[in-house]
């Protein structure tokens, strides 16, 4: 293993800046990761041909995988640089930012258009209440086992990175928001609101802009099945449509 390490980041000043590529050169140590790597330029924001810059701006928060907030193009796939070791990343290792979502500078991207995704679609469970509603229905283990990964989503964008169909010019909601849709679908109190959910992903922006292409299965670093989700929310959509079209 090199005594240093080559990394190149791609860095824009701001949504309207031009964007440039600088290259770091970086004390090598054991089970390093990407954001380690960011937090030394942080500390000492020298390229590798000595000249001074400023520190690199990124977004990190919890470090282990959860909260999705690191996100970003590691060597040219959409991951999370908590969990990208630099002993398995091949040199010099590329960062740049998520292309698909409005750039703040740096590394750092606004992720507001997957959170108002998520709004769209009501993913969340009603139980508000004036008193106490007591013990919520049970749920059959059997569902819980495969509805479990799907409450794993941190909203990260890595699928949303890795779709064809999501991007700045379509409204598109994306994987994440659809996969939200049938796991509060499945819910026993979130049943209640299934066709308000539904309603939601058959219009404008829904589940007929999926092209089918499956990339976001391949990039989700929590591995969630959200092909499974699409295509079982298809077949939902379609009884509701049916059953739309025998109430008019």
């Amino acid at each position: 293993m090199a005594e240093t390490i080559r990394l190149r980041v791609k860095r824009q000043d701001g949504p309207n800046g031009t964007p440039r590529w600088e290259e770091f050169a970086i004390p090598y140590r054991k089970n390093l990761n990407v954001i380690a790597m960011l937090q030394d330029i942080q500390k000492n924001p020298v390229l590798a041909n000595g000249q001074k810059t400023t520190p690199v701006v990124f977004e990190c928060n919890c470090l282990e995988e959860v909260c999705g907030a690191c996100s970003m193009v590691v060597n040219g796939k959409p991951r999370q640089a908590c969990s990208a070791l630099v002993d398995q990343l091949s040199q010099p290792i590329t960062l740049e930012p998520l292309s698909k979502f409005t750039l703040i500078r740096d590394l750092q991207v606004d992720r507001t258009r997957m959170f108002e995704s998520l709004k769209k679609v009501k993913a969340w469970i009603d139980i508000d209440g004036t008193y106490d509603l007591g013990a919520g229905p049970r749920m059959a283990p059997r569902d819980q086992e495969w509805a479990y990964p799907l409450s794993r989503c941190m909203t990260c964008g890595c699928c949303a990175e890795s779709c064809p169909n999501y991007n700045q010019k379509s409204a598109f909601i994306g994987p994440a928001a659809i996969s939200q849709v049938r796991l509060f679908n499945a819910h026993p109190t979130g049943e209640m609101q299934s066709h308000d959910r539904l309603d939601s992903v058959m219009g404008p922006g829904g589940i007929t802009d999926c092209g089918n292409a499956q990339n976001c299965v391949r990039v989700c670093p929590k591995e969630i099945p959200l092909t499974t989700s699409i295509a079982d929310i298809g077949r939902q959509t379609v009884f509701r449509w049916i059953d739309r079209a025998l109430r008019s």
